[in-house]
Formats: C-alpha cells, sequence, structure tokens
C-alpha cells in the first residue's frame, strides 16, 4: 500500500511513516523544507516538497499520483496564530481531499481532535479557532463522496506507547500517546469498515487491533 501523508515531519506523521516502512507500504510524507527529506528517508520513508499553504490542487495531485491512501496529519502547532490554523488545520485538509479527488484516489484518514464538536463559534480564544478549523475541515470531509475516516485523538502526549486505547463513536476522553494514535492510524488504514466513521480515540484497555476491529459508529453519524 502506498500511503501519503500530510504532515510528514510532524511527530505522529514520522511515527506512522516509521510503522508504514516497517509493515513493507510505501510512505510518502509531504514535507515543507527540503531539510526533512533525509530524515524521513532514514525511516524508511520518502519526502515530498510540498506546502500545504501555498501548493495548488494539480501540484499535490501529482505527488498522489498511485497512492492508495492518504492521512491528513498536518498541523499549524503551538504557538500558531488565527490565520495559520485556518490556512493549515483547514484548508490543507481540505486542499488535499480536493487532490486526491483529482487523482482519484478514495481512502482519506484524518487526524482530527476531540472536543470539535463544542467549539465555540463566537470565541477569540486561539484553541477554540484551532477547534473551529479542525470541525470545518471534518465537515468538509464527511461531505464528500471518498472513503474516509475521521480520528479524534484526545490530548496528546509523548508517553511511551501501551498499545491499549479506547475507540469509538462515543467514549470517555482521556490522553493518548502519540505512538498510540499512529498504531491505530495504521490499523485504520487497512480497515475497510472504519470507512464513514468518526472515532474518538483515547488511552485505554483494548488492544489497538481489537479496538479497530470492534469499531462501530452511532446511527446517522456515518455517511
Amino acid at each position: 500500500m502506498r500511503v501519503v501523508v500530510a504532515g510528514g515531519h510532524g511527530q505522529i506523521a514520522v511515527l506512522l511513516e516509521r510503522r508504514l516502512a516497517a509493515a513493507g507500504d510505501e510512505a510518502v510524507g509531504l514535507v515543507r523544507s527540503r531539510d526533512h527529506v533525509a530524515e524521513l528517508e532514514e525511516l524508511g520513508a520518502q519526502a515530498a516538497v510540498v506546502d500545504l499553504e501555498t501548493a495548488g490542487v494539480e501540484e499535490v495531485a501529482a505527488v498522489l499520483d498511485r497512492a492508495d491512501a492518504v492521512v491528513f496529519a498536518a498541523g499549524a502547532g503551538p504557538g500558531s496564530g488565527a490565520e495559520r490554523k485556518e490556512t493549515v488545520d483547514r484548508d490543507g485538509a481540505i486542499l488535499l481531499a480536493d487532490a486526491a479527488e483529482r487523482a482519484g484516489v478514495r481512502r482519506y484518514v484524518m487526524v482530527s481532535a476531540t472536543g470539535v464538536e463544542d467549539a465555540d463559534p463566537d470565541s477569540d480564544d486561539i484553541f477554540q479557532i484551532y477547534l473551529r478549523a479542525k470541525a470545518a475541515a471534518d465537515d468538509d470531509l464527511r461531505s464528500r463522496d471518498l472513503d474516509w475516516t475521521i480520528v479524534r485523538p484526545g490530548r496528546l502526549t509523548d508517553e511511551p506507547g501501551t498499545g491499549l486505547v479506547r475507540l469509538g463513536a462515543s467514549v470517555e476522553r482521556s490522553d493518548v500517546p502519540r505512538e498510540d494514535v499512529a498504531a491505530v492510524l495504521q490499523r485504520v488504514l487497512g480497515s475497510p469498515h472504519t470507512v464513514g466513521q468518526v472515532l474518538v480515540l483515547a488511552g485505554g484497555d483494548d488492544p489497538v487491533d481489537q479496538a479497530v476491529a470492534a469499531a462501530s459508529t452511532s446511527p446517522g453519524q456515518g455517511q
């Protein structure tokens, strides 16, 4: 499987790319800087220099040629302002979906966030702006005729992965290691039954494979 990961130098993306490469899949990370190419290649992944804030649909679609799936794991990151929450977290995700449609890539896995459904529509708080941007990206993806899955992790940590999670349409929120998020994304990519689902991810007691296999959506939440 050839998987293109937007935000290819991000923490979750790097963990996912390493896992994909170790499993014999082709991982291609979209990175903004040529300085990151060598690092991805050391992981066994490929790198394509594409800035989602300036690229057009055709440029991104060209990189998606021969891809079986795309993963949106990009983010403006802590310390970024309101404008970049919109140009990266919202518009970047929409651009990737436009490019996937243009390139004929149906499988799209979105890394979203818990709490997007509760975003304050009027607040100028930067975190609320971030949540609104993620919500808009999720809504756009759900409106498309793509084989999408949206994964909404809880608060991310750099603790070692446990391989144990909770995953479903509605689970109690809690922290989750980035390593476990990457493990879930890898499993979701190969799980057709997760298509059309919005899945909340938290630390828990279920092995990743078991959690993904059992994941189901509540009525009205899927396509």
